[in-house]
């Protein structure tokens, strides 16, 4: 009979094979190499599970998996660089590059812990501590906190609490733009042959305004030429078309939005139409900006323009598509940093 190479065979397989041979000589009192002969094994290995039965006892045969080496860093260390990423950018330790990668990770470690580790290592230790590649907001530095924190904490709730009062609705307000020639994304080609997109060589640009409401509702227009307090005021008489309830309409301090002559048409509805201001530089609180964010990707962008297509056509039907949708709408309130409520 043909010898059998245990290392072919799989771990749960050895295990049974070792307690099998190993009881059949202490439990039946057969000769160790007519059991290792009848299972086609070599016949001096069950000496060495003789032994470790004799030590350990049957558990002592049972399959473990391997430690393998040691690691570098121990969990208090891997800790310690968990707080260096966490909430701080590269600048803060002197470096003049603001996002993380695994090369400056790599050299802070060997610099503040005196351990070398490669790239792969490091790569590990942030996937254990569930730190993972993303692409980060923008913040800017005029960016006000306290404002922040002042409209999560005090303005909304208030404004929430006087919508649901009044029988208003809330509805956050805001412009993009869209061109013919958007950023392209990665595609697959041949090394050293970049590859050709056929796309439209017109440059096209139009603009957008759009406003949302945490129950689906959603109002769009678009428009070409620059947005200014009388194109706004106009804007807004088409949004206030055949609405019955209230609405107070939060949109950011771009001048057009505080201009006389909107605030002129605002008190002419008497009361029907109030404007509430979001912090500046805060864009992540207007769940409006998830409008573009999605119009972008999934419109011109994925599909580029035809010969002879007309992007303000494009970008109507792309508006009309998410007006549609009123579960896509209402998803545009939960990715802000702050969830709005579905009640108003």
């Amino acid at each position: 009979m043909a010898k059998i190479d245990g290392r072919t065979l799989s771990h749960e397989t050895n295990e049974h094979l070792r307690i099998l041979a190993v009881r059949r000589v202490i439990e039946d009192g057969e000769s160790p190499s007519n059991v290792m002969k009848s299972m086609g094994l070599h016949r001096t290995t069950i000496y060495r599970w003789l032994k470790t039965h004799a030590k350990k006892g049957i558990e002592g045969l049972k399959s473990s998996k391997a430690k393998g080496p040691e690691p570098k860093l121990s969990d208090k260390q891997c800790q310690r660089i968990r707080s260096w990423i966490v909430g701080k950018d590269p600048r803060q330790f002197g470096f003049d590059f603001g996002l993380w990668t695994r090369r400056i990770v790599q050299e802070m470690i060997a610099e503040r812990l005196d351990v070398d580790v490669s790239l792969a290592t490091v790569g590990t230790i942030l996937s254990r501590l569930q730190i993972t590649p993303q692409k980060p907001l923008r913040r800017a530095y005029e960016r006000d906190p306290v404002a922040v924190a002042q409209w999560v904490e005090n303005d909304y709730p208030r404004l929430r609490r006087r919508a649901k009062a009044n029988a208003a609705q809330i509805f956050f307000l805001d412009e993009a733009g869209f061109t013919s020639e958007p950023t392209l994304g990665k595609t697959y080609g041949l090394k050293g042959r970049t590859p050709v997109v056929p796309t439209t060589g017109q440059r096209q640009r139009v603009n957008a305004i759009s406003a949302v409401n945490a129950r689906g509702a959603f109002w769009s227009s678009v428009y070409t030429g620059k947005l200014n307090a009388q194109s706004f005021t106009t804007f807004l008489r088409d949004f206030m078309k055949g609405r019955r309830s209230k609405v107070y309409l939060v949109v950011d301090g771009h001048p057009s939005h505080k201009a006389r002559l909107v605030r002129d048409y605002v008190q002419s509805t008497r009361g029907r139409l109030e404007l509430h201001f979001l912090p500046p530089y805060a864009p992540d609180l207007n769940p409006d900006e998830f409008v573009w964010q999605h119009a972008k990707t999934n419109g011109v962008a994925k599909k580029p323009l035809r010969e002879n297509e007309s992007l303000r056509e494009r970008v109507e039907e792309d508006m009309a598509a998410i007006g549609a949708d009123k579960k896509l709408v209402r998803s545009f309130f939960q990715a802000p940093s702050v969830a709005y409520a579905a009640d108003c």
